[in-house]
């Protein structure tokens, strides 16, 4: 039976972490490494109570003995995801996600893995773009998009006609998706969307079809408002990224939101939020006639009862 987990740096809200982790048990990891990005003693204690969980403490102490502690972010999550690599395996594969970030598989990940050739060392899961409801429903809706480059250009012009030429699918955040990758291989390195071993970048890499990412990037307008100027520094709309969109006159994440901004502050940024991340019923009918939405009921309130009772 093949055995897998996940390795994830947070400092997300307990409530969001026992969201994440009780989802991926319920979905059959054998094992979740956290490691908590700032000091959070409750989660700490709430977390490791689980015997299937693994967490680390990324405090002062643990950085001294690794060189000091990366500015960045996305740093510190490559540092801690190799830790992972390099402890002694319990798992054959590990997917490098966030706490944002939930797996969506077809049928049972072990399945998805074990037919995996042995010649994979990772395995590429695209992500789908989660909706902000309209009205309280059981089902969450995601948009999905087109791998073809130009199918993807196209869709996201038609479903989103006034921002669409600037991002990739319609999407706010990643189309590269995340890696599961097998733990304990010496010398692999890995990267928020990549993984390398010994100068090669993701040898032999196989796209997991059957198995989606569904990313809460802008769960809700409030949450996209309260993550804006961290990301627009720091996170996946800073200034140094190259555009996500391909197409002529395309811009960057952190230009267009300093134009939207800039032309009609806070209200415009919501006027774009409701465009282009709430699931409109015109935008949903869009999706769907070109085989782009995705449809999950996820009660993760129940779950999280049955996994973490009393949370």
């Amino acid at each position: 039976m093949i055995r897998w987990g996940t390795v994830t740096t947070t400092n997300a809200a307990l409530p969001e972490i026992l969201d994440f982790a009780a989802w991926h048990l319920e979905l059959g990891a054998h094992r979740l490494y956290l490691y908590l990005d700032d000091a959070m003693p409750e989660a700490e204690e709430r977390l490791a109570a689980h015997p299937k969980i693994r967490v680390f403490r990324t405090d002062d102490a643990w950085w001294a003995k690794r060189n000091g502690r990366p500015k960045k972010h996305q740093v510190r999550q490559s540092a801690n995801a190799r830790h992972a690599n390099n402890r002694k395996p319990e798992v054959d594969w590990l997917a490098h996600i966030d706490t944002d970030e939930f797996l969506l598989p077809s049928r049972p990940v072990a399945e998805e893995l074990a037919a995996l050739p042995e010649s994979c060392l990772c395995a590429r899961v695209r992500p789908v773009e989660a909706l902000a409801p309209l009205e309280a429903g059981a089902e969450t809706v995601f948009k999905a998009f087109p791998l073809d480059q130009r199918a993807r250009q196209e869709a996201a012009e038609a479903c989103f006609p006034t921002w669409g030429r600037h991002l990739s699918g319609g999407f706010l955040s990643h189309v590269a998706g995340k890696l599961f990758f097998r733990p304990g291989t010496k010398g692999l390195q890995i990267r928020i969307h990549n993984v390398e071993l010994d100068g090669q970048t993701n040898p032999g890499q196989v796209e997991l079809s059957g198995i989606e990412l569904g990313h809460f990037h802008a769960a809700d307008r409030e949450h996209f408002l309260r993550l804006y100027r961290f990301r627009l520094a720091q996170g996946s709309y800073r200034a140094e990224l190259k555009p996500q969109a391909r197409g002529e006159g395309a811009v960057n994440l952190h230009t267009l939101f300093e134009m939207i901004e800039g032309a009609g502050g806070e209200e415009a940024l919501r006027l774009f939020y409701d465009e282009v991340c709430t699931a409109r019923p015109a935008l949903l009918d869009q999706l769907s006639a070109r085989g782009l939405l995705r449809r999950r009921c996820m009660d993760l309130t129940a779950l999280r009862q049955r996994h973490f009772p009393g949370a």
